[in-house]
């Protein structure tokens, strides 16, 4: 397993959303770093930046995928990307 990093934006996210969604993204995350694999049809590499998207239901996680998994932010499909 890839060890997790996240930055401010990520944490203050989490923080923000209800526990059982943010119980259910760390559980997406986890996953992904221990089997990159089990997660492939919702992962998606994004144009224009050496980062990644994880799909998990409305939300996305933008994510650097190298020797640690460094997760940038946190936020719901519609407002991430700006």
């Amino acid at each position: 397993m890839k060890p997790i990093t996240y930055k401010p934006a990520a944490t203050k996210a989490l923080r923000k959303m209800p526990a059982n969604t943010a119980h259910r993204i760390i559980g997406k995350i986890e996953a992904y770093a221990a089997d990159p694999a089990s997660q492939q049809n919702n992962v998606k590499a994004l144009k224009g930046t050496q980062a990644i998207r994880l799909r998990v239901g409305d939300w996305r996680v933008i994510m650097h995928d190298g020797t640690v998994l460094d997760i940038i932010d946190i936020g719901s499909r519609g407002g991430i990307y700006d």
